[in-house]
């Protein structure tokens, strides 16, 4: 994120990467994971599930800081988010534009 001004606890918080995970058999294509995710890590696929509805993909999975909206949000719990053991966590400090720099 770019911020007009430092944040104070910007060299302590550490933004840990996820890794999402999507049921496609549970999903109904409500769409509201695609819409409340802050960084638009998911996005609405051309594939059909068994029930005839388009789930979601990771669009852009790198970009993922598991902040568990589209987890919180699914009405059929459908979507969850694991830790990225691989990923490295990154300070707030280095987040500008919704991408870590660096």
């Amino acid at each position: 994120m770019r911020y007009w001004r430092r944040p104070l606890d910007e060299g302590t918080v550490l933004v840990e990467h996820g890794k999402v995970r999507i049921i496609t058999e549970r999903c109904k294509a409500c769409g509201f994971c695609i819409e409340f995710c802050p960084l638009d890590v998911l996005a609405l696929s051309d594939s059909y599930n068994a029930k005839g509805y388009h789930p979601p993909y990771l669009a852009q999975p790198e970009r993922c800081v598991r902040c568990g909206l589209c987890e919180m949000i699914c009405p059929e719990f459908a979507v969850y988010v694991l830790r990225d053991e691989e990923g490295p966590a990154v300070m707030v400090g280095e987040m500008e534009g919704n991408r870590v720099v660096g």
